[in-house]
């Protein structure tokens, strides 16, 4: 396992929170709430300070079971992704660090196609019209459950482990446990594909 900490990555991702985070928003210069967000009076999400926490393998709770709808109408469940890592990001479409950080996902999600890894978006609040607005404007290419329609799901999550900030992503391992969470908005894709790489290898 990588080892990664709070603490450590508070430190380590200051030079990137100064140019990557800066960089990324920049991608969004005509969108009015990354520019509210960049001014930092955007007031539509719930803040958390940076923090990755990595969980030991024989520290990990019960699986996540889930079951919700796509933004396309499809089902899914939890039993769509056993036997796979899944990574799972939190966001809706009014919040700029969600929308900052979704090159960085579609990014992550690219560098794993062909392996045994999974994503899946689930939007807190919008609906399912929104969610697909959303994805095609900033290029997202994997589903999103719509926890409007089933709210069931952010039960389900928060059952397991805490969901303090929106956006929030999560990596769960082949058997539906957090194997790591990552707190507030993904600075890097970098930090994400080391995190999935490290509970792809735990069944390899």
């Amino acid at each position: 396992m990588l080892g990664i900490r709070p603490a450590f990555v508070r430190r380590a991702a200051v030079a990137l929170l100064a140019g990557t985070l800066v960089a990324g928003l920049a991608a969004c210069a005509n969108d009015p709430l990354a520019d509210q967000y960049r001014a930092g009076d955007n007031k539509g999400y719930i803040a958390g300070d940076f923090a990755v926490v990595e969980i030991p393998a024989d520290e990990r709770g019960e699986p996540v079971q889930f079951a919700a709808t796509t933004e396309s109408g499809a089902d899914v469940s939890s039993e769509d992704y056993l036997g796979d890592v899944l990574v799972v990001n939190f966001w809706y479409a009014g919040c700029g660090p969600c929308r900052a950080e979704a090159p960085d996902l579609e990014k992550a999600y690219g560098e794993f196609e062909g392996d045994d890894v999974a994503f899946l978006g689930i939007n807190t609040i919008d609906s399912a019209e929104a969610a697909a607005a959303f994805a095609e404007t900033y290029g997202i290419t994997y589903p999103s459950a719509i926890a409007s329609e089933t709210p069931a799901i952010k039960l389900a999550f928060a059952e397991k482990t805490p969901i303090q900030a929106t956006p929030t992503t999560l990596v769960l391992d082949a058997d539906g446990r957090v194997a790591a969470r990552i707190i507030g908005q993904l600075p890097d894709a970098s930090i994400l594909t080391s995190l999935v790489r490290d509970t792809l290898a735990e069944s390899s």
